[in-house]
């Protein structure tokens, strides 16, 4: 097992020396894993943005970032600089409302402008939708879906939100298995200091982080 997670860094360092080609590179990376985990982060993008994006990369780690269409438009050069350091870019409404409580007519707006803030601003169109608290409805649903949207939830909630210790935000990572997705968000500190512990306890176990799937909302490979 140990050999198998050093293989993704010789990989990167032939490739980066000329002596291995990039596909041959990517198939060493996909042959350490043993299976993919979904790594989001919410209600970015933001002050945090930058420092989390370094630590992702500095370790390896690829992720989703729910963006609020509000910040998008806000923040354009972080949208960019999100997909730059190749994280995907999902909505997750323009100004967080619990949607289960609004009109049609609102959550149709709350969709709409936030698929239109992130393309404006360098993220491209999202495919994956992620509802404020996690609420979600037969009318939230079906919105969704007609931006072609895919709802994502999550299977291990980090708890960063409710000031979770970083002990505590590596320990949730810890019980992702394959194709899970986990629950981070973009602000605190403690989820940024827990991202170089949250990679080496994926390597341990021999998990990669991968894409969301927009067919299944399973984790899977990079595509």
């Amino acid at each position: 097992m140990r050999a198998r997670t050093h293989l993704p860094l010789l990989a990167a360092a032939l490739a980066a020396a000329g002596t291995l080609t990039a596909p041959t590179a990517a198939s060493a990376q996909s042959a350490a894993c043993a299976g993919y985990v979904g790594l989001t982060f919410d209600d970015g993008p933001g002050s945090g943005t930058t420092a989390l994006l370094n630590s992702l990369t500095q370790n390896g780690l690829r992720a989703t970032m729910f963006n609020q269409g509000q910040y998008a438009a806000a923040n354009p050069a972080l949208v960019r600089a999100q997909v730059n350091a190749g994280m995907w870019v999902g909505n997750h409404s323009y100004t967080h409302p619990h949607l289960t409580q609004q009109s049609q007519a609102t959550v149709e707006s709350e969709i709409s402008r936030t698929q239109q803030a992130i393309a404006n601003a360098g993220g491209g169109t999202p495919k994956l939708f992620r509802p404020p608290y996690g609420e979600t409805n037969a009318t939230v649903r079906s919105v969704a879906a007609r931006y072609g949207l895919t709802e994502i939830i999550w299977n291990v909630d980090s708890q960063d939100w409710n000031n979770a210790s970083t002990d505590a935000i590596v320990a949730a990572a810890g019980r992702l298995t394959n194709g899970q997705v986990i629950l981070m968000h973009d602000w605190p500190a403690n989820t940024r200091a827990a991202i170089p512990r949250i990679a080496r306890t994926l390597a341990a176990k021999g998990l990669c982080s991968g894409m969301i799937s927009p067919a299944t909302g399973r984790a899977v490979a990079p595509g």
